[in-house]
């Protein structure tokens, strides 16, 4: 019997570990790296059909074709030396996430970044980008 409970339990666990490993950072983390990076594409897989983008004070909501196009000019011109998070925060219903950081690109200058990602099915999709000059 105690071998038989050993066996279930390090099946269970083992599943268990498995399935975190494979369901990955998520959304909020995949952003950050994005951000980090000037990855646009690895943005606009999380983009939401119409998007809020704020790019110093120029403030619009674009779709999604659009908001690609915008975070293309904006990374081209501002390649990213460093970011990072010193803010992150959640609904207390689970339905939207939010993250503040600190850019700054290799020319020096430093932008003040906010992103929201909102829930829509059972995943999360960036909803505003904020990119202001500190």
């Amino acid at each position: 019997m105690k071998k038989l409970m050993f066996v279930l339990g390090t099946l269970v666990l083992g599943a268990l570990l498995t399935a975190f490993a494979v369901s990955g950072p998520g959304p909020f983390d995949d952003v950050v790296k994005a951000l980090k990076q000037g990855d646009t594409n690895g943005l606009s897989r999380y983009l939401d059909n119409n998007v809020e983008i704020n790019v110093t004070g120029k403030s619009d909501s674009y779709s999604k074709a659009q908001a690609e196009i915008i975070l293309k000019d904006f990374f081209g011109k501002n390649s990213v030396k460093t970011f990072e998070i010193i803010h992150k925060g959640e609904a207390s219903n689970g339905s939207s996430q939010f993250g503040v950081g600190n850019m700054v690109t290799t020319s020096g200058t430093k932008y003040r970044t906010t992103f929201r990602l909102k829930k829509k099915g059972n995943t999360f999709v960036l909803t505003e980008l904020r990119f202001d000059n500190k």
